[in-house]
């Protein structure tokens, strides 16, 4: 019997390793493949778009908020992934009756590196979990050495406009953030507030805009609007995911970050 604790605390039990493989969680389908689990993968969300032939090769169940439980049914998986901040708890409990649902809860570095850890001993794929984390964190060990003497920028990371939202405090984005030395003027609020534009410069008067490329997609007219209220700050779009997406994707994020902040140090 196989005991596997989820990142809610909630108790999974297995009388063998799981085979047939839901995610719906982007980034956790990408860490799987990453895992050497591709052919376990029985279903995915529309959201899922790592690796790209997934697509078509892989079922959809439908989005990260509502599935097509019917199509899970169908499935019949050993295991269904989901994560607490992208999944409702009424999904989970739906899904739950249909097979066990391990449920994620990531806000740090530390945590995404027990979730590979987790998911390497309850899917026997312990070698290729460590082999990941190792590598993470060599990246990271070597990424910290070449942020330790860069300047500290206040930065306002959006996520949506009109309203127009923010990542805050208890985020994966700001402990992402806080890690590029970016001094978050939104952090003494919590997870994705609402925030009037207009008192943007009261707020913290950030000297870098950071328009990500999900979960909304930015165009130039939202840097316009935003830089009548923040008209000292230099805008800078970035890809969403190497802020956002946890497990393998810190593998590709710190040479990422490291043409960010060149990018961002020839501004100034």
């Amino acid at each position: 019997m196989k005991i596997i604790k989820d990142q809610l605390g909630n108790v999974l039990e297995f009388s063998k390793t799981p085979k047939r493989i839901i995610s719906i969680v982007p980034s956790i389908t990408e860490l799987l493949y990453d895992l050497g689990l591709e052919e376990n993968i029985v279903g995915i969300t529309s959201y899922c778009v790592q690796p790209y032939h997934f697509s078509t090769t892989k079922k959809s169940i439908g989005g990260t908020k509502k599935v097509n439980i019917a199509r899970v049914k169908e499935l019949a998986p050993d295991i269904i992934i989901c994560n607490k901040e992208e999944n409702t708890p009424e999904m989970v409990k739906e899904l739950s009756e249909i097979a066990p649902v391990y449920v994620s809860d990531i806000n740090t570095i530390a945590e995404s590196l027990d979730l590979i850890k987790q998911l390497g001993d309850m899917l026997s794929c312990r070698m290729e979990a460590n082999n990941i984390i190792a590598k993470i964190n060599f990246k990271l060990a070597d990424f910290k050495q070449y942020i330790k003497d860069k300047p500290s920028r206040k930065v306002a990371y959006f996520i949506w406009a009109e309203p127009w939202m923010v990542a805050g405090n208890n985020t994966f984005i700001n402990e992402i953030l806080k890690l590029n030395k970016f001094d978050n003027i939104y952090q003494n609020l919590e997870r994705y507030p609402t925030i009037p534009l207009e008192k943007i410069r009261f707020a913290g008067d950030p000297r870098v805009i950071i328009l990500p490329s999900e979960p909304f997609k930015f165009t130039d007219d939202h840097a316009f609007e935003i830089a009548a209220y923040a008209n000292r700050s230099m805008t800078v779009f970035a890809d969403g995911q190497f802020f956002s997406w946890y497990g393998s994707r810190l593998l590709k994020a710190f040479d990422y970050f490291k043409e960010l902040q060149e990018k961002i140090d020839s501004s100034f």
